[in-house]
Parts: structure tokens; C-alpha cells; sequence
């Protein structure tokens, strides 16, 4: 009887078998590649477990992805994998599979067809969610070595960038075993947990949620101090992604001393420019923030206060010396937004940060660097930045004039 059903099905399984073919070829070279797993971090899928641990987390892993048909092995559909072995095929091959299987007797194309099948199940890829399980579990291993506790954090870095996996993350146990890494002996394992946090949390109120629960601010804080540039670069990172639009978040920086450390950070010379130029743009985000808040707010006073102090204003603004211009536009783009803020005086920024001097200083620049075509038209958009700050900067300044003392 099972004979019978594949003769009548011969016709189909012939048109399979012929374009498919090839992927046995494929199959056997992507199964000797696959012994080198381990040594080839761009094709690896895990470290320290193997392919039957893969399946036997895969089954105890609430699937957050329909299972595809079995025979297709991870195509959606039996035709989408025809469309893609069609599209990949050499037509003259093609046609030459196409004669060879038409001499085939039904018990051939049986053994063909069970060969097909085994084929594409070696090339199933695990979903997300199980890599992310793996990552983790290499992370919890207390024999994991250091690289492949690396391996695991450059592995979450990259599974963590969609929204609904970086919320999965705390549902698996990856937030609690990734910031029990900023505690590790080494720089490089630290700079990465706090990478992989910060990417987890952008632009994600439910993580910054969870991760702030976990208190992982106090640690990310105190990292940003460190003598290794990269892992201060990466905490502030961090740190900036986790109170980005987050209230709660900001008032618990300013509470762990978010404004000591932003000052220090703004007039420290020995800064690494590129942590300079992140705390900038923070203080861009958080202006633009405390702006759209309401000002009657008590929450808001803390941030607010200090956005607005003269003190921490000429912080900013004395950075625009530095002969860099991507720093130069984010002093520009972060003065813009504390203008907006109602209790930033305009005379404070003539006054006592000089701001009149700063913008003609930098007009001047920005002339002189015009004509280069290299930069020419960045420089022509700084300018535009730079007039725009100037006209709000007089507008509020010409108030605060008419304003009664």
C-alpha cells in the first residue's frame, strides 16, 4: 500500500527530487563545516553543548515561533523551498537531474526521499529563544571559560536588538546572569554585559524597568570611572539607554549622584572625547525630556535644577572649544534643547558662559572650513544648527529683557 501511494505521488516527489538533489552535496560539506563549529565563531550556535542538548532544551522551550512542516526543515512552505532551490539551481544541472530521476523506481525515490528529509533536518537553525537560552546557561556554567562566557554576551548582543527578544530576556533568567557579570575580574567581560544591557533596554520602558529593579545603575555608575576607556564608554552606554524617557530611571541617577558624575564627566580634560561626547547628547535627551514633563512635576525638580544651574551650563557650553565638530554639533544640539527649558536663564548663558562669544567664535570656524569639500556640506548643516541656536538664544535673551525684574 505505501508503494501504491508513492506511485501516485511520483509525479511531485520527481519534480522535489530533481531540484533538490544538489542539496545532498551541499548537505555533506555544510555536515563536515559543522565539525568545526566550535573554532568559527560566526557559524557557532552555542558553546559547551552539543546538538543533543540544543534539541533537549528546544523541547522544554515555550516555542515563541511556529514549528515549520517537518519535511521542510525551516523553509515556511514546501513551495518556498522549491522557489529557493530553483533560484540557486544551474538550469543545464537542472534538466540532467531531471533525466536521471525520471529512471528512478518508486523504492528509489523512497530512499531519496528519506535522505531528503535527514538532510533537512541538519539544516534546521535553533529560534532565537533557544540560542538565548544557551547563551544564558553559558553564562550560569561556573566552567564556562572566559571566552565562552564572551562568546555567550556577543551572542546576546545580537539576539537582544529585537524588542520581543530583549523582553524575553528576564522571562529566561538573561538580565540577572548578565549583570552578575558587571562584577567579573575582567574588563572585557564587563564591557560586554554592560553592552549587551544597554542594548536590551534602548528605547524599551519595560526593560530599563526590570533592569534598574535589579539595581544594576549603582554598579553601571561606578564603571563609568574606570581606567579602561572602552568599559567606561560602554557603562555610560548603558547608563544613558536605561534613563533615556525613563522618570523613575532618572531620579535614581540623580539620587546615586548623576549629577556629580555628569559634571566631572563634562569638565574633566582627561575624559575620553567619545564619553564626552555621550554625556552631550544624554543631556540633549534629558533637556528634551524635562521639557515635554509637566513643570509642576515634583519628580522632575531634581533633573530640572540641575539642567538649568549656570554652573553645569557652562560645562556644556565650554566644550564647544574643542576643534571637533561632531562634539561642536552635540554642545550645539544640547544648548538648543535647554533653551527650551523654562528656567534656563538667557542671562546665564551671556553672562556668565558666554555663549554670544561662542557662537560668533564657531561662525568664524565654520566659515573658514566651508570650502572643503570633504566636509563642506556637514559644515553647512553645523551652520544652520549653529544660526538656529543663536535665533532662540536672542529670542529668549530679548524676553528676559522685557520681563520685569
Amino acid at each position: 500500500m505505501a508503494i501504491a501511494r508513492e506511485q501516485t505521488q511520483a509525479p511531485l516527489l520527481l519534480s522535489i527530487f530533481f531540484i533538490l538533489l544538489f542539496l545532498l552535496q551541499f548537505g555533506h560539506s555544510l555536515a563536515a563545516a559543522e565539525k568545526e563549529n566550535s573554532s568559527n565563531p560566526s557559524v557557532s550556535w552555542s558553546r559547551g553543548r552539543d546538538k543533543n542538548d540544543l534539541r533537549k532544551g528546544s523541547e522544554s522551550t515555550e516555542s515563541l515561533e511556529e514549528d515549520g512542516d517537518e519535511f521542510t526543515g525551516g523553509f515556511s512552505t514546501l513551495d518556498s523551498m522549491l522557489q529557493w532551490a530553483i533560484g540557486h539551481s544551474d538550469p543545464a544541472k537542472l534538466k540532467e537531474k531531471a533525466e536521471y530521476t525520471e529512471k528512478l523506481s518508486p523504492e528509489e525515490i523512497l530512499s531519496k526521499q528519506s535522505e531528503i528529509k535527514e538532510l533537512m533536518e541538519k539544516l534546521k537553525m535553533p529560534s532565537d529563544a533557544e540560542l538565548m537560552k544557551i547563551a544564558i546557561a553559558d553564562l550560569n556554567n561556573s566552567s564556562s571559560s572566559t571566552q565562552e562566557r564572551l562568546h555567550a554576551l556577543n551572542e546576546l548582543l545580537v539576539l537582544v536588538e529585537p524588542i520581543d527578544n530583549a523582553l524575553d530576556m528576564d522571562k529566561l533568567g538573561g538580565l540577572e546572569a548578565v549583570i552578575k557579570e558587571l562584577e567579573d575580574i575582567e574588563s572585557e567581560i564587563r564591557t560586554a554585559s554592560a553592552w549587551v544591557l544597554g542594548k536590551a533596554s534602548q528605547n524599551n520602558v519595560v526593560v530599563q524597568d526590570q533592569v534598574l529593579g535589579y539595581g544594576a545603575l549603582t554598579r553601571l555608575m561606578k564603571m563609568v570611572q574606570s581606567s579602561y576607556t572602552e568599559e567606561a564608554v560602554k557603562a555610560f552606554y548603558a547608563i544613558s539607554a536605561l534613563i533615556r524617557n525613563n522618570e523613575r530611571g532618572q531620579e535614581l541617577f540623580y539620587l546615586e549622584g548623576g549629577d556629580v558624575l555628569l559634571q566631572d564627566m563634562l569638565t574633566n580634560s582627561s575624559i575620553d572625547i567619545r564619553l564626552q561626547k555621550k554625556v552631550v547628547f544624554l543631556v540633549a535627551d534629558l533637556a528634551d525630556y524635562q521639557a515635554t514633563t509637566s513643570a509642576n512635576d515634583k519628580n522632575n525638580n531634581h533633573m530640572l535644577s540641575l539642567l538649568s544651574d549656570w554652573v553645569f551650563l557652562k560645562s556644556v557650553v565650554d566644550l564647544s572649544v574643542k576643534r571637533d565638530l561632531d562634539l561642536q554639533e552635540k554642545v550645539l544640539m544640547a544648548v538648543r534643547s535647554l533653551l527650551h527649558l523654562a528656567p534656563t536663564e538667557a542671562r546665564d548663558l551671556k553672562e556668565f558662559c558666554g555663549l554670544d562669544q561662542v557662537l560668533e567664535r564657531m561662525r568664524v570656524q565654520l566659515e573658514d572650513l566651508a570650502s572643503d569639500e570633504d566636509i563642506g556640506d556637514f559644515v553647512r548643516d553645523l551652520e544652520t544648527l549653529r544660526r538656529e541656536v543663536q535665533s532662540l538664544f536672542h529670542q529668549k535673551l530679548d524676553q528676559a529683557t522685557k520681563s520685569p525684574q
